[in-house]
């Protein structure tokens, strides 16, 4: 069983539009196992009960940020391995800076191509 057939991934976006953008990509490059969440809280819950392999989450949301999941997640103890990739199309040096001291595995810019997302997921978690 390759890795692509096995590997777990949430998105977590506020955006209807963006969750199925990002979908759409995983489904191109062959992840089959994809859970999407609207809502960063409900997102952080459903991973401390279900950890998956690897989250991929927006930066700008309502109430919890991409940075403030990654923050949380790197808090939980079934939940501080998961890989984190965050997506955002303003990529400052804070964010960065503040991604690393949090343990952010991996960062894409919007627009992004389904080349530029896997890649990105092989960094993190190797060849797909």
């Amino acid at each position: 069983m390759s890795l692509k057939d096995s590997l777990r991934v949430m998105v977590v976006d506020d955006m209807s539009v963006s969750r199925a953008l990002i979908s759409q990509s995983l489904e191109e490059i062959g992840i089959k196992h994809v859970a999407t969440e609207s809502d960063s809280k409900a997102a952080l819950g459903k991973l401390a009960s279900n950890p998956v392999h690897l989250v991929i989450s927006d930066m700008n949301m309502p109430g919890l940020s991409g940075l403030d999941l990654l923050g949380a997640l790197r808090q939980g103890r079934a939940t501080q391995r998961i890989g984190f990739i965050l997506i955002t199309g303003t990529p400052t040096p804070e964010i960065l800076q503040k991604g690393q001291q949090l343990g952010l595995n991996n960062l894409i810019r919007k627009p992004f191509t389904t080349s530029t997302v896997k890649a990105s997921i092989e960094r993190v978690v190797g060849p797909l």
